[in-house]
C-alpha cells in the first residue's frame, strides 16, 4: 500500500473517531461549570462574546442551556405517539443548544442578518440565546441576571410571560427556580477557579 493510501486510511480512522466537542454528547459532571469550561472552552469563548455582545451573564446563558438541552448540539424534543404506538412527531420544532423553534429562529436570523446560523452551532446557539433575553429585557422589563425570570420568559414566550400563563403551571414555575439556582451556582462555581463572569 502507498504511502498516500496509508495516510488517507489512518486520517479516516482518526477523523471517524470524533472527539469530545461532539455535537450529540453533554460534556462530562454537568453540576460543575469549571469542569464544563475545562472540557468545553469553546463554549467558555462562545459565552463571554454574547455577555460583551448582549449583556447576558455567562452563568445565566449556561444555566438556560442546560435546562434547555444538556449542552447537547443536536437536542430535540421526543416524538409523539398516538394510541401509545403510532409515531406522530416530534413535540415541536425545537432544536439545538438552545432548543430555539423554527420561527424564533427564523425570526432571529432575519432580525441580526444571520441567515447562515445554525441551532446546532454553540456560538450561534448563545447568541440566539443573548438575543432573545435582550427582547425580554426590552418588552417586559426582566433584567438580563435574573436567570428565573429570564427562563420563564423563554419557555413561554414575550406574550405568554406579559400574560402570567406560567402562574398555572406549577411545574414549569419549578424548573425555573432550578434554573434561577443553578445559575447562581454556575456563577459561585466560576468564580472559584477564576473564569470571568
Amino acid at each position: 500500500m502507498s504511502r498516500f493510501f496509508r495516510a488517507l486510511v489512518i486520517l479516516s480512522l482518526v477523523a471517524s473517531c470524533g472527539g469530545g466537542g461532539s455535537k450529540s454528547s453533554a460534556p462530562r459532571n454537568l453540576d460543575n461549570a469549571c469542569s464544563i469550561a475545562k472540557q468545553r472552552p469553546e463554549y467558555i469563548a462562545a459565552f463571554r462574546k454574547t455577555e460583551r455582545k448582549w449583556g447576558v451573564p455567562v452563568h445565566v446563558q449556561m444555566a438556560a442551556m442546560y435546562q434547555e438541552s444538556k449542552f447537547i448540539g443536536d437536542a430535540r424534543t421526543p416524538i409523539k405517539y398516538t394510541l401509545g404506538v403510532l409515531p406522530m412527531g416530534r413535540q415541536s420544532s425545537a432544536f439545538g443548544y438552545a432548543q430555539a423553534l423554527d420561527a424564533t429562529w427564523e425570526e432571529y436570523q432575519v432580525d441580526q442578518g444571520r441567515r447562515s446560523a445554525r441551532r446546532d452551532r454553540i456560538s450561534d446557539a448563545s447568541d440566539f440565546m443573548g438575543w432573545y433575553m435582550n427582547l425580554s429585557r426590552e418588552r417586559n422589563g426582566i433584567a438580563l441576571d435574573d436567570a428565573t425570570n429570564q427562563y420563564l420568559a423563554y419557555h413561554e414566550g414575550h406574550t405568554g410571560y406579559k400574560r402570567g400563563t406560567f402562574y398555572g403551571k406549577s411545574w414549569l414555575m419549578r424548573v425555573a427556580s432550578e434554573v434561577g439556582q443553578r445559575s447562581l451556582d454556575y456563577r459561585e462555581q466560576l468564580n472559584r477557579c477564576g473564569v470571568r463572569t
